[in-house]
């Protein structure tokens, strides 16, 4: 039985989401309720205009689309990969191809509808791929390589990149993301009542997890206090009389 549900809204290209993903998975791994959560990620772009394939380095085509100084931008990201290293994982942005993520996340949502677990094995999958493997993915043929290793097969994989539910399927995590007020990714929505807004310590994943926990568990029922069994009557003589679908007490 599912008791919390955590959507998690992440762009492949983005290099924080993959150091949030493995804060929030040592979060959950140590959490002691952690086979009743589900974990569904939903798509998210940070930059729709990118072509399926920009020329530029990572530093360049940060530099000039926003407008940041190429030394602020390398010490940006040296930053973020340090930040990684910390994570186990081994950022290479000289190799980083500049890609649009839109096909990818096509794809990520046929894995959902496989299940909720080939999607995350996607999503493991790209990460990799764009931050420590220098693969486009933004190409078609890189794609079906990616999806097949998450689990898809290669027809699966073509599906989404040519049928129109898919691309549907992206745009209405987009709309939730607006509707929920989702700016920046990664973002975390534990039950659709907290956020959690960036690559956060583990520590702060552990605490949203053991509050969302207590506060979504069933109602916990109150018996007299004499001890007689709940709606029997106690000393004060109440009987817990009420009203249901087929009539009252």
């Amino acid at each position: 039985m599912i008791e919390v549900k955590i959507e998690i809204f992440s762009d492949v290209g983005c290099p924080w989401c993959f150091i949030g993903k493995r804060r929030f998975e040592r979060a959950l791994e140590s959490f002691e309720h952690r086979d009743r959560v589900e974990v569904e990620w939903k798509s998210f772009q940070l930059d729709p205009t990118l072509p399926e394939h920009d020329h530029r380095q990572e530093i360049d085509y940060l530099s000039e689309a926003k407008g940041m100084p190429r030394e602020q931008v390398t010490a940006m990201l040296a930053h973020v990969t340090e930040q990684a290293a910390a994570e186990g994982l081994d950022y290479d942005f000289d190799r980083l191809v500049v890609a649009n993520s839109w096909k990818a996340h096509r794809v990520i949502q046929r894995a959902k509808a496989v299940s909720l677990q080939t999607a995350e094995h996607l999503e493991e999958q790209l990460f990799r791929a764009h931050f420590e493997g220098g693969r486009n993915i933004g190409d078609e043929e890189v794609l079906v390589e990616l999806g097949t290793a998450a689990g898809l097969t290669a027809e699966q994989v073509h599906e989404a990149l040519s049928e129109d539910r898919w691309e549907t399927a992206v745009k209405q995590d987009l709309a939730t993301a607006q509707a929920l007020g989702v700016t920046g990714v990664p973002f975390f929505v534990l039950g659709r009542k907290y956020g959690i807004s960036g690559a956060q310590p583990t520590e702060v994943f552990t605490q949203a997890l053991e509050q969302s926990w207590t506060e979504f568990q069933p109602l916990q029922m109150v018996h007299p206090a004499d001890g007689s069994p709940e709606g029997a009557g106690g000393s004060d003589g109440l009987h817990g009389q009420a009203c249901g679908p087929q009539g009252c007490d």
